[in-house]
């Protein structure tokens, strides 16, 4: 599904979060990579889970054609700097719910980039009868979860010793719901 185009203006910088399009998929190939290097916070390390110019034009035509899927772009002068994606079930039992997830570039931290990739996306959940959102968060992102709980989201779990990061600890993953009625 797409969205309308929205601008922004957090502390002098300007952006627009808008859907994805197909010719994104180079720049989303190249920032995901950047991205998985400059955070601990994700998943993978830089590299893993490689998705391609063509994976990414696959997951844009997949989700600009499912009603319950979003794919979401944070865009400065041009240049792909974060992006969202909430991504649904064909299943029916689970085709009342979507997984959210954001990544932004740490250079671009700070100005409400992935706040409102969040906001945006709740705002499409809620237009289009979505009645739960869910993500997974790590421990230590605590102004993510912050966020999170600021935009009522509640804690329904914890996966315990989930991640073992660069310092050699493993870290606890936080999962976390959004309902409406």
């Amino acid at each position: 599904m797409e969205i309308s185009n929205k601008e922004f203006i957090v502390k002098d910088q300007q952006y627009v979060i808008r859907s994805a399009a197909m010719n994104d998929a180079k720049q989303l190939s190249e920032v995901r990579v950047q991205i998985d290097g400059e955070t601990e916070y994700l998943d993978r390390e830089s590299g893993e889970g490689f998705i391609d110019e063509e994976g990414f034009k696959q997951l844009i035509m997949k989700d600009s054609e499912a009603s319950n899927h979003l794919f979401l772009v944070a865009e400065v002068n041009g240049e792909i700097v974060g992006f969202s994606r909430c991504e649904g079930s064909s299943l029916k039992r689970l085709s009342h719910k979507v997984e959210f997830g954001v990544c932004v570039l740490k250079s671009y931290w700070g100005y409400s980039i992935g706040k409102n990739l969040l906001k945006e996306s709740i705002r499409w959940a809620d237009a289009n009868h979505i009645k739960k959102m869910n993500l997974a968060v790590l421990e230590t992102n605590k102004k993510a979860i912050k966020l999170y709980e600021s935009e009522g989201f509640e804690v329904e779990g914890i996966l315990k010793n989930d991640k073992l990061l660069s310092d050699g600890n493993y870290y606890h993953t936080v999962l976390m719901g959004r309902f409406t009625l």
